[in-house]
């Protein structure tokens, strides 16, 4: 990579003030520490930021969003959610959802707002509506993603977005040396997405990589 891709790329993560964002200045990073220690990656601030826009450009009231971790990428998606808007987030581990409601409560995001789901993903988005959500969301390296993609058709109205953090997982994707189980996985959910016929899809090199998607109406 070019030094001057380098430097725009290190201008786009630091493009977005973090700090306005919530009326606790430092509540993002205290969620992303807390996400660290956890194991649970957070979003880079670019791709949180790309995540803020497109679920504005939804008027988002109803999200999705698999994979809560320490709360950093719910935050960004209910900063550009409609002020009523209800975010469902899932989590196989109890402890990262507690350390997401703590920074929910340090944003002063309001309960009703959240909706916290502990279990298996495919069994919990099984249960879900369909074609009731305006945004569906996923990191791209989780177990099972062409089965959740399949669920995010279903549970996606026309014209929702889906949004899939760390497309890029840490620059391998675009490594053909890079042939490790979890890579190729990311390779072959980016390709499905790409062919399909009922998405418009766009792959962005922001954070750790976002593809995100329109489920044409």
């Amino acid at each position: 990579m070019s030094s001057g891709k380098v430097a725009g790329w290190a201008h786009g993560e630091e493009f977005v003030d973090e700090a306005s964002l919530f009326s606790d200045d430092g509540v993002l990073a205290r969620a992303r520490d807390r996400g660290n220690e956890l194991g649970a990656t957070p979003v880079l601030p670019g791709a949180g930021a790309l995540m803020r826009v497109l679920a504005a450009s939804v008027h988002a009231r109803s999200a999705v969003e698999i994979g809560t971790g320490s709360g950093v990428g719910s935050l960004y998606l209910l900063s550009g959610m409609h002020p009523d808007g209800v975010l469902t987030t899932i989590d196989l581990e109890v402890e990262n959802q507690r350390a997401a409601r703590e920074a929910f409560a340090e944003a002063g995001i309001r309960s009703p707002r959240v909706r916290t789901i502990s279990g298996r993903p495919r069994d919990v988005v099984s249960r879900l509506t369909d074609h009731a959500y305006d945004l569906v969301s996923f990191p791209a390296h989780t177990p099972h993603a062409l089965d959740l993609l399949e669920h995010a058709r279903r549970l996606l109205r026309p014209g929702g977005v889906l949004v899939i953090p760390h497309a890029l997982f840490h620059d391998r994707v675009a490594d053909p040396t890079a042939r490790d189980a979890t890579t190729q996985a990311v390779r072959a959910l980016l390709k499905t997405v790409a062919e399909s016929e009922d998405l418009i899809s766009m792959l962005t090199g922001s954070g750790d990589g976002v593809l995100a998607a329109v489920l044409r109406p």
